[in-house]
């Protein structure tokens, strides 16, 4: 999700002083921000969803129409919300695909009508299902005004409205610094800021390659602890074949005296290894690719989970899995083969 809404996109959000609507009206003249394609302020709540016997929680977002471009969303069944509905304060309401799902399943909700908080909103659209952090799925979309003065708005000095961030579509990613640099005297100078910012702008750019650098870290951090594992289970392997030498070293003393050669005795222990290191691995790839069926397009921790499994990764898991068997299987291999014949006659 944090990619599709592209490196073209920035966040602009308070910290002393509130944003208002009349920033966003700043913002959106091309004179003084020539470099901005769109300007979307929001409001975010949360609220009570009900309709009938079924009810639910979900974020009220508060928007104006150029939400949709900004955001890169694309409507499911209806329309989004239009200029008319954020002049007259309508009491609309535009669904994400999850909730939509828990309070009608399948079924089209356009034209039905809700209850959030109390009030009463008509549904005129569903959002496209989306995924990964930053997805609209468990929200539902309201008009700003309405959002303001229906359910969450306090109202600040000189009767303006405020708001909890603004979202700017740059026109050109090359122009981004720029916009940057206007978004920032437009501001200061609406806020009569003279010292240190009271917002603060956030580029899109930056938060992907921050989560480039999480991913990248975590990977590492994955594949040492996977490397880790690999190494306690296959010194568990040799330990147990070890001991399987130890309790068969009678059996080892009869193969060689009936003809077994090394090599022979090498490759029965390097062969068991290997199936117990395979069989491992088959519950393995079983039980992970059961995992990652299990959770795709689930929603777990306020996002939805899409997973896929290719077949390249059961083939790499088993390959691992032969490897280790081989290389943890060979030292109590070779310490079988080179038993003495007679004292492992002897041996009770």
């Amino acid at each position: 999700m944090i990619q599709g809404l592209g490196s073209n996109l920035l966040t602009v959000i308070p910290s002393e002083e509130p944003l208002t609507l009349a920033d966003v009206d700043a913002l959106r003249d091309p004179l003084y921000t020539p470099s901005i394609k769109a300007v979307a302020p929001q409001i975010g709540t949360f609220g009570t969803i009900h309709i009938s016997n079924t009810t639910t929680q979900a974020q009220i977002t508060g928007v104006t129409p150029e939400f949709l471009r900004v955001r890169n969303l694309e409507m499911a069944t209806g329309t989004f919300i239009g200029a008319p509905h954020v002049e007259s304060r309508a009491e609309v309401v535009v669904l994400g695909a999850q909730v939509s799902e828990d309070l009608f399943g399948n079924q089209d909700p356009t034209g039905a009508e809700v209850r959030i908080n109390g009030r009463q909103f008509r549904i005129v659209g569903v959002l496209a299902s989306q995924s990964g952090f930053g997805s609209l799925d468990d929200q539902a979309v309201i008009p700003i005004t309405t959002a303001y003065y229906r359910l969450s708005g306090q109202r600040i000095p000189g009767g303006n409205i405020s708001v909890d961030q603004i979202s700017i579509q740059v026109r050109d990613v090359e122009l981004v610094d720029q916009a940057i640099e206007e978004i920032e005297t437009v501001i200061r100078l609406s806020h009569r800021i003279t010292e240190a910012d009271d917002f603060t702008v956030f580029n899109q750019q930056e938060i992907l390659d921050t989560f480039d650098e999480a991913n990248q870290t975590l990977v590492v951090f994955l594949g040492t602890v996977a490397g880790i594992s690999l190494l306690v289970g296959g010194i568990g392997i040799m330990n147990i074949m070890l001991v399987s030498v130890t309790e068969r070293t009678r059996e080892i003393g009869i193969r060689q005296a009936m003809g077994a050669k090394r090599r022979d005795i090498v490759a029965q222990f390097v062969t068991e290894a290997v199936f117990l290191t395979f069989g491992g691995g088959i519950i393995g790839v079983i039980v992970g690719v059961a995992l990652a069926t299990g959770i795709d397009g689930r929603f777990l921790i306020g996002t939805e989970w899409s997973t896929r499994v290719t077949s390249d990764i059961p083939i790499l898991a088993m390959i691992v899995s032969v490897g280790v068997g081989l290389f943890f299987g060979i030292y109590p291999a070779v310490r079988a083969a080179r038993l003495n014949p007679i004292e492992a006659l002897r041996y009770e």
